[in-house]
């Protein structure tokens, strides 16, 4: 698996760093890939459909989600790869940073 660089491993954090679209992934995780669409995910959240396009397309963004035609909408799916990657990505981040030295003033 290719490893996230930097700045796509920002991206991504980016795109998770607001509970609505950690939500969406969620309801996208509980669905058969390709059969939700934004109607589908705006029912099982209190926002207007139009907040939760704004969201989808962060994620779609990022390559989280991807998007299916489905006859006259546009149906959703988690892109399990990049899930992954990312998951990869962040076991150990921080585990390689040391703690900084602080020097006091004599």
């Amino acid at each position: 698996m290719n490893t996230m660089q930097d700045d796509d491993l920002a991206n991504v954090m980016r795109a998770l760093g607001h509970p609505v679209r950690l939500s969406i992934l969620r309801i996208l995780a509980t669905q058969r890939p390709g059969d939700c669409c934004c109607t589908d995910v705006t029912q099982c959240l209190p926002l207007a459909q139009s907040t939760v396009s704004q969201h989808i397309k962060v994620l779609l963004d990022a390559g989280l989600v991807e998007r299916h035609a489905k006859g006259t909408r546009n149906c959703y799916s988690l892109r399990s790869d990049r899930l992954a990657a990312f998951n990869e990505a962040c076991s150990g981040l921080f585990s390689g940073l040391a703690p900084i030295q602080l020097h006091e003033p004599a």
